[in-house]
């Protein structure tokens, strides 16, 4: 049920984005697509899963998880397979944490640990976003990029307090705020050192402008040529939008915010569609190595 409510959520969105968009045109702009930059765009895009395979590994490490780098690849591979190729009820991060498991780990050590590895991604986001909006800030009508900035930088405080509501003892003494005490407390004992938990974040920052140079690459294929400035930008805000599970794999969701910001700015709603739609099937095909992956994990048990 839940499936087919994200399948009719995604089928409502392109519909609707096709009525702004030059259907003939879209399939003309994809025919003459040069694969050479997206084979860039897709090395771009394996570059940026290793690296957040990376990251969750040194935060894993934190909380004692002791597998190789080799490991924690495969599994993030296994877990963009779902997400991408196999939209179920099983999602990427429960992926992880059965593969933890398997290994003999705490579930509930193995849980925090991928949420601490998306939280720091998200903020990872935000700091890009902010610095990038902040440099170049004319960008995009101001009204926007104040908008940008106030969303980022309210991200980013929520996150800072979030670390500081440890020494509001109250917030223990009630059942829902209990939990946020009790994360704060876990986040200040894993990351004593803000030097590493900066480190952590600017990894975050490398796995994002790595995805941004994917659709710049891919943007290129299809002869779109706007300045890179605008990409960083514009497009941390649909991956914001696609972390929403609301529709299959962010489809409809990432095409409709892309068309919606670049048309901002008086891009052509024809050529921001064909590049959203060669990233998405990018997606599917960088997380293909996911299902080997898989498939051996199987075999080995």
């Amino acid at each position: 049920m839940k499936n087919a409510v994200k399948l009719l959520i995604t089928i409502v969105m392109f519909y609707f984005l096709f009525q702004y968009v030059d259907f003939a045109n879209l399939i003309e702009i994809l025919a003459k697509s040069h694969g050479g930059f997206i084979l860039i765009a897709l090395l771009f895009q394996l570059g940026s899963t290793f690296l957040a395979a990376y990251r969750w590994r040194l935060i894993m490490q934190l909380i004692n998880f002791s597998e190789r780098v080799s490991y924690y690849v495969q599994s993030y591979f296994k877990g963009s397979f779902f997400n991408q190729v196999l939209p179920s009820s099983i999602g990427g991060d429960a992926v992880r944490i059965i593969d933890l498991t398997q290994k003999g780990y705490d579930k509930k050590e193995a849980f925090y640990g991928i949420f601490v590895d998306r939280v720091v991604g998200l903020v990872g986001l935000l700091v890009l976003n902010f610095i990038s909006t902040l440099l170049f800030f004319d960008a995009f009508e101001s009204d926007f990029a104040l908008l940008i900035l106030f969303v980022s930088f309210a991200g980013i405080t929520g996150f800072a307090a979030l670390f500081l509501s440890e020494k509001v003892e109250f917030l223990g003494r009630y059942k829902f705020l209990d939990l946020f005490h009790r994360l704060a407390r876990r986040l200040n004992a894993l990351y004593g050192s803000k030097t590493l938990l900066t480190k952590h974040i600017a990894i975050s920052v490398g796995v994002h402008i790595l995805t941004i140079l994917t659709l710049y690459a891919l943007a290129w294929s299809i002869d779109f040529d706007m300045p890179l400035e605008i990409f960083f930008i514009a497009l941390p805000p649909v991956f914001l939008l696609t972390i929403l599970p609301i529709s299959l794999a962010g489809w409809g969701i990432r095409e409709g915010a892309m068309v919606g910001i670049f048309m901002l700015i008086g891009v052509d709603s024809a050529q921001v569609m064909a590049m959203s739609i060669l990233y998405g099937i990018l997606l599917i095909i960088s997380a293909m190595p996911g299902a080997y992956f898989w498939v051996k994990s199987k075999k080995a048990t």
